[in-house]
């Protein structure tokens, strides 16, 4: 027995755990219960792919294809995963372009029930992160971010206001950045037809 006070923890050689055992899913029939504080998020919920146009005042406009995955695991709260690739002018993939993933997260009340507000987080691997915080309306969701942060190596980026919307199934939204020196712009926007869910 070892003179030291301090003992190895318990899973210092503990053998590997079983794979993650909890459902998450785009597919509402299956996996777990929707929690209801998500309902008014519910049309937003599914695997979805389009294209898109961007630009800014700092690079020439481009053309994108994008797939968003928004899924549940019974909580209350969306994991959303974004990822987008550049397209030539016959529609032919370029190269990878930016990659997102955060969170959707309903306002509560005392009760546990929606508020019709939201918060959400977006990090990108360019070293962004923003919190933005918005309002369900309808099938429409409008964001403006509350703080930006920034790796040291990250390039500027201030403020940014997003809109979402299912019109007639499909997934549109347009983004606002404010970057570089400049002030709030077009950047990109985009219609996404459902695939999965």
């Amino acid at each position: 027995m070892s003179d030291s006070p301090i003992q190895p923890p318990p899973w210092l050689n503990a053998p590997p755990v079983d794979p993650y055992p909890y459902e998450e899913t785009y597919d509402l029939r299956t996996g777990p219960k929707l929690h209801p504080a998500l309902n008014a998020l519910l049309p937003y919920i599914g695997l979805w792919r389009g294209r898109g146009r961007g630009g800014y005042p700092t690079v020439e406009d481009f053309d994108y294809a994008q797939e968003i995955r928004i899924t549940h695991d019974g909580r209350p709260f969306l994991f959303y995963e974004s990822r987008s690739w550049i397209l030539d002018e016959n529609s032919q993939p370029v190269r990878p372009a930016n990659r997102e993933t955060g969170w959707w997260r309903p306002v509560l009340d005392d009760r546990g029930r929606a508020t019709g507000e939201l918060e959400v987080l977006f990090a990108a691997p360019t070293g962004v992160v923003e919190l933005y915080l918005g309002k369900i309306t309808g099938t429409q969701v409008e964001l403006v971010t509350d703080a930006v942060l920034r790796t040291s190596t990250a390039k500027e980026v201030n403020a940014g206001h997003r809109l979402f919307g299912i019109v007639e199934g499909a997934l549109l939204y347009a983004q606002e950045m404010a970057a570089m020196g400049h002030p709030l712009s077009p950047h990109l926007s985009a219609r996404l037809i459902r695939v999965g869910g």
